[in-house]
């Protein structure tokens, strides 16, 4: 099978990352790991619509894990042939999950290189140095369009924190007259009261860093909360490591404080994976399908532009998320601080994946001011110097269904449009969050991620059943009903806020009680 004429896989081109220089080439000893994507079984059966309809949760029809396992993942007979051309070419098979439709391989360089035609090179950039390729990959004849994608060979560091913090050591940058803590923005987005998220389970996927468990401690103390419970899940063996990225602490304390502190009784399972196409796809793939911890909401606050990524990581990437809207599991991604450019200095605009895929919650940002009676005004955050909410216009995905008509969007642009919701995003109304023995402020769009993951799990808990794949009904029977509050006023650079649906803060924020009432009636 090894020596069959090579094919491409669809997607798997790779550039060299701006900035980086190859050193040379790898040593042909060098163990590698990868994760083979694979198609899904021939015949299996296609997705249920039900679970996509514009209807009422109650109303829609789930797969559990376990049957979504049996109708629709991976086919031994494919699995097998995996294995076959692995053993066929030295390498060893790790492991295979029908279900991720997923088989592991290691090997060395050498073999990597044989096996999937990749010219592995070392390579320093200002992040760090990197294993990593250019160009595309292939496989035997005999595997054309059983392997979807193949991830692992390059390791460059891809994805960043959504996050900003508050300085406060210059004029712009003064400390806020706003902050606020998880409970008193619930207050605020008038979530539904007496619930907790107790039967719940929220997924937190983590591309670097950790908790410390004085932190936790303390900070739910002041709260007046119990400490959540925490599951770590290790994927691709990272693990929790307060303190081996810079930043990434932050974003851990971040996702689990604001998740913890709006629904205490939900268990969160925090998915500890490498900052790679592989990491990602492996952890997110691994909450997905998770059939101990059973995730009914997911939510991911790291990201980067669409062309930072390969096409085959964010067509696999939008495969498993539309995998978990048929399990009735929610998305929710941050949508990038870095405005409509999301940080790419080319002139173009961007957006953010995996905020851009079309089965997930795309989650923009505001600016959040109280007037003397406590009633607040919500603009598009952008403070002019650089943090500003992502949104705009996919490249890569084209406009989904349930987005056939926003509001305000030209209909001569035909990729799928971004954000879908928001909330307080902007440091100046930040989060106080507790990391590294210090209470600090923090704002970007990571934080409002797990503030709609917190608010789901609530209604999930009231309803009995899961929310799950939320913008066909936002953009449908729910529009016009109040559930968010529209904002307006402001831009992110090229989009402006106007009335309904926009690329700067999708429908709006969030007002939970009249959420819930709509998915009750």
């Amino acid at each position: 099978m090894a020596t069959s004429r090579p094919r491409i896989i669809p997607g798997s081109a790779q550039l060299i990352q701006a900035g980086a220089v190859a050193l040379g080439p790898v040593l042909a000893s060098q163990p590698v790991e990868v994760t083979v994507r694979l198609r899904a079984a021939p015949g299996a059966a296609p997705p249920d619509p039900a679970a996509s309809a514009d209807a009422r949760p109650g109303a829609r029809r789930y797969l559990s894990r376990e049957q979504f396992a049996a109708a629709r993942g991976a086919g031994d007979d494919d699995i097998a042939r995996v294995q076959r051309f692995a053993e066929a070419c030295g390498l060893t098979v790790l492991g295979s999950d029908r279900a991720q439709r997923r088989v592991a391989l290691s090997g060395s360089a050498a073999q990597m290189r044989l096996a999937f035609g990749a010219e592995l090179q070392q390579y320093q950039s200002p992040d760090g140095g990197y294993r990593g390729r250019t160009g595309e990959l292939s496989v035997p004849a005999e595997l054309d369009g059983v392997v979807e994608g193949v991830f692992g060979l390059d390791e460059r560091p891809l994805a960043t924190p959504k996050l900003r913090r508050l300085r406060q050591d210059g004029a712009a940058d003064q400390p806020s007259h706003h902050a606020y803590t998880p409970p008193q923005l619930a207050l605020l987005y008038n979530f539904p009261q007496q619930l907790d998220g107790s039967g719940q389970c929220i997924g937190l996927i983590e591309l670097g860093g950790g908790v410390r468990r004085r932190d936790l401690r303390a900070c739910f103390d002041a709260l007046g909360l119990p400490v959540p419970r925490i599951r770590s899940i290790s994927v691709d063996h990272a693990r929790n490591c307060p303190g081996a990225l810079a930043g990434a602490d932050a974003e851990v304390m971040l996702d689990i404080e604001v998740a913890g502190g709006l629904a205490p009784g939900a268990l969160l399972a925090v998915y500890y994976a490498p900052n790679t196409e592989r990491g990602f796809l492996d952890a997110v793939s691994a909450a997905v399908h998770d059939t101990v911890h059973r995730p009914s909401v997911i939510s991911i606050s790291w990201g980067a532009p669409e062309s930072a990524w390969t096409g085959q990581a964010m067509t696999a990437c939008e495969q498993v998320f539309a995998d978990a809207a048929a399990m009735g599991v929610t998305i929710l991604c941050a949508a990038g601080d870095g405005g409509s450019s999301d940080g790419v200095a080319d002139g173009g605009e961007h957006v953010d994946f995996p905020a851009s895929a079309p089965h997930a919650l795309a989650c923009g940002g505001t600016r959040m001011v109280l007037d003397a009676g406590g009633a607040a005004t919500e603009t598009v955050w952008n403070d002019g110097a650089g943090g500003a909410t992502g949104g705009g216009y996919s490249r890569h995905f084209a406009r989904p269904a349930y987005q056939a008509l926003p509001a305000s969007a030209p209909l001569a642009t035909p990729g799928r449009g971004v954000p879908d919701v928001a909330g307080v995003a902007d440091p100046g109304s930040g989060y106080r969050i507790r990391v590294n023995g210090q209470d600090q402020v923090f704002g970007g769009t990571s934080a409002v991620a797990p503030l709609w993951a917190g608010l789901l799990a609530l209604i999930n808990q009231r309803l009995g059943c899961p929310v799950g794949f939320l913008q066909p009904l936002l953009y449908g029977s729910l529009r016009g009903k109040g559930v968010t509050r529209d904002v307006i006023n402001g831009n992110n650079g090229a989009h402006h806020a106007g009335p309904g649906w926009d690329a700067c803060t999708g429908w709006g924020c969030p007002d939970g009680k009249k959420l819930l009432k709509a998915l009750l009636d």
